[in-house]
């Protein structure tokens, strides 16, 4: 029968003042451990969790995350009837038209490949896409986009590299629109002002150029009432992956899809290699101090074999002494993990504030500082793998301690 005693005992042990000074520090030494592995992992989990939300909004917020086309024309004749007949994604947010190609934009005898972007303020769900560059205007105006304006969004980057400013003229050739003359194929061009410049800190910026859906499908010669595509808008733009197979399922071949993967996946892919490589080799410390907690435990069997074999003859069963050495053992997990949770937590929730402290340099991160996005499920899943560890790395030690033998222990003594 189950005794409280065998935990009393273990409690005891693992709180005992006196004994072998190298067995003390040696579990002193395990606990600070785990303590350092589970605060720097939450710390690190945490910056690594921002900077990837933040490659979402800057990059996937500008971006189209789902198109769907016409597979017979590649480009959709009445995009409210098709988007009628796709019923709502999961996690979907808006769906709106947009007039997209490649193409070149040529300044000063600067040219920059771009990807044109149409977009239409006045439709339904029109927000989603134009509150990113709202966010992040730093220049100029973008109500200045209206139809026949002739006026572009770009990029900072894009700005400096072809070094204009608002107000100023560029000229844009697209890929499509392209008509035959006898001098050969002419590609679809104009000049248009730019209007404002917006930054979002990504990759996003060297390429993006937003302009009026109508001016864009003037530019690229479309015929009336002819979008590109149909693009969809999700609160987490991953989820667009999973919503491309369901609209295959339900439109078949008749349309075409494409996600934000064709074009930027190897650096969402990157930066989840990074993730998993920065958490296994923290990890690691997390396990180095459950090897720890092997050896302080062995050397307490050895240095309490009369205690053991003595609480063996007062009747204490195997099976308690099991439970008493895995609860000494796992006290250290416990303790470590939670002290680990409040200083990682802490340091994590006042990050930019402790840089600043020490006087670290941050510039590169923008005013914001470094990103930080702290998950509850995250956290908890590296507090419960930190004490499922070291428990079981209790297990042989413990089970060491219930075969002593106390005749042979209490022989010399």
């Amino acid at each position: 029968m189950f005794k409280p005693a065998a935990f009393f005992l273990g409690l005891r042990y693992s709180r005992a003042r006196h004994g072998n000074r190298f067995t003390r520090f040696i579990n002193r030494f395990a606990l600070a451990g785990i303590l350092i592995g589970v605060a720097a992992l939450i710390i690190v989990s945490s910056v690594m969790n921002g900077f990837e939300q933040q490659l979402k909004q800057r990059i996937l917020g500008v971006v189209p995350q789902l198109t769907v086309a016409e597979t017979s024309n590649q480009m959709v004749s009445d995009w409210q009837q098709l988007a009628q007949h796709i019923p709502p994604l999961n996690e979907q947010i808006g769906v709106v038209p947009q007039v997209s190609s490649a193409g070149v934009v040529q300044s000063s005898g600067q040219l920059r490949p771009v990807i044109i972007q149409g977009l239409f303020p006045d439709v339904t769900d029109a927000d989603v896409q134009w509150q990113p560059l709202r966010e992040h205007l730093v220049y100029g105006n973008i109500s200045a986009l209206t139809p026949g304006s002739y006026h572009v969004i770009i990029g900072q980057a894009l700005a400096q590299q072809l070094d204009v400013w608002p107000g100023d003229t560029i000229r844009v050739i697209a890929a499509a629109g392209g008509v035959y003359t006898p001098l050969g194929l002419m590609p679809a061009q104009r000049q248009f002002k730019v209007a404002a410049i917006v930054a979002m800190q990504s990759e996003a910026d060297s390429h993006l150029l937003v302009m009026h859906g109508v001016d864009a499908a003037r530019l690229l010669r479309l015929p009336p009432n002819h979008v590109s595509a149909l693009r969809f808008y999700f609160a987490d733009p991953f989820a667009a992956l999973g919503a491309e197979q369901e609209i295959q399922e339900i439109l078949g071949d008749t349309v075409t899809t494409q996600t934000w993967r064709e074009q930027y996946g190897e650096l969402f892919d990157a930066v989840s290699m990074e993730k998993r490589m920065v958490g296994l080799m923290l990890s690691l410390i997390i396990a180095v101090a459950a090897f720890n907690v092997v050896s302080a435990l062995m050397m307490v069997i050895q240095d309490k074999r009369s205690d053991i074999a003595i609480l063996q003859t007062m009747g204490l069963r195997r099976s308690h002494l099991y439970i008493m050495f895995m609860v000494q053992g796992a006290t250290s997990g416990v303790i470590g993990s939670v002290i680990g949770l409040l200083l990682g937590i802490g340091v994590a929730a006042n990050l930019n504030e402790l840089m600043a402290l020490l006087q670290i340099d941050l510039s590169f991160t923008g005013q914001a500082g470094l990103p930080v996005l702290m998950e509850a499920t995250q956290i908890s899943l590296i507090v419960v793998a930190a004490m499922v560890l070291t428990l079981l790395a209790t297990l042989y030690p413990a089970w060491r301690a219930s075969q002593v033998l106390p005749a042979q222990a209490l022989r010399y003594e």
